[in-house]
């Protein structure tokens, strides 16, 4: 399956914000610092559970309407239906995380969050639960996303932060 441009678009599109709040919060003083930073977790958790929903989405595509509500012999609906759900609590963890204990710990999570998203949807296109071109893309902006979140995670920890406004350490 070729994905459609806009899709290949509007995903890299995507990255703009992860790049853009990743820099400026590591090449800002606070408070605008601590601004950018917050932006970008909770940009990565509302990313997160975007990503959740496209499973969503294919499970309610590919259910027959002409079957019992309860008729999924292989459980392949009820699994797409369950993983959908996560990301979307990986975000909201991380998010809570930047209050409860720190933003270090937030941007671990959403890394933790999105790898995990990946790895899950590489499984099930082993299972053809996936259209077949969607992979490629979702490896290529997960891979940039990790790459940036993670780059924001070492240059902090690291106290290449200007600010302080919300670091744990």
């Amino acid at each position: 399956m070729k994905l459609p441009a806009a899709a290949i678009l509007l995903g890299v599109g995507g990255l703009i914000p992860f790049a853009v709040c990743g820099f400026l919060a590591v090449a800002t003083v606070d408070p605008f610092a601590t601004t950018w930073l917050l932006a970008l977790i909770f940009y990565g958790g509302v990313i997160l559970s975007f990503l959740g929903g496209v499973h969503w989405g294919l499970a309610l595509s590919d259910a027959r309407t002409d079957l019992p509500a309860d008729s999924d012999p292989a459980g392949q609906n009820r699994l797409r239906f369950g993983l959908g759900v996560l990301p979307s609590l990986i975000g909201w963890a991380a998010a809570f995380a930047t209050v409860a204990i720190g933003p270090e710990v937030a941007l671990a999570v959403l890394i933790g969050g999105f790898a995990a998203t990946l790895l899950t949807e590489t499984r099930l296109q082993r299972r053809d639960l996936l259209p077949s071109g969607y992979l490629w893309l979702r490896w290529g902006l997960s891979l940039a996303v990790i790459a940036i979140l993670l780059a924001v995670l070492v240059l902090r920890l690291m106290g290449e932060h200007i600010g302080s406004g919300l670091t744990s350490g």
